[in-house]
């Protein structure tokens, strides 16, 4: 399975698209896929049946999957949409850092 630069949990500034400049939390990582789910982008309606959950049903809008390459990680600590890198700690785990100020991003 391929491997994304972004996990859930990460806040993700968008690049392109009718979202771009908007920066968002990642709600869910679909690796298989290559997508992402950031919360508050690409919003669509779906037409819905009545269920259990929803006795009335009706339109409900939604967050939709966009893909991994058109979003970049923000830095936590300099706020700044940053590219990753890897560092190994000297008890031997692998964490990712920023490439501007060096801070680890969880």
């Amino acid at each position: 399975m391929p491997k994304l630069h972004v996990r859930k949990g990460d806040t993700v500034l968008v690049l392109t698209g009718k979202y771009a400049g908007k920066k968002g939390k990642v709600l869910a990582a679909l690796p298989a896929k290559g997508r992402v789910i950031v919360e508050g982008v690409n919003i669509v309606k779906r037409h819905t049946r009545p269920n259990p959950r929803m006795p009335q049903g009706g339109i409900v809008e939604k967050e939709a999957p966009i893909h991994a390459s058109n979003v970049m990680l923000v830095c936590n600590k300099c706020n700044k949409p940053t590219r990753i890198g890897k560092k190994f700690l000297e008890d031997g785990k692998k964490v990712r850092v920023c490439k501007k100020c060096g801070e680890e991003l969880g």
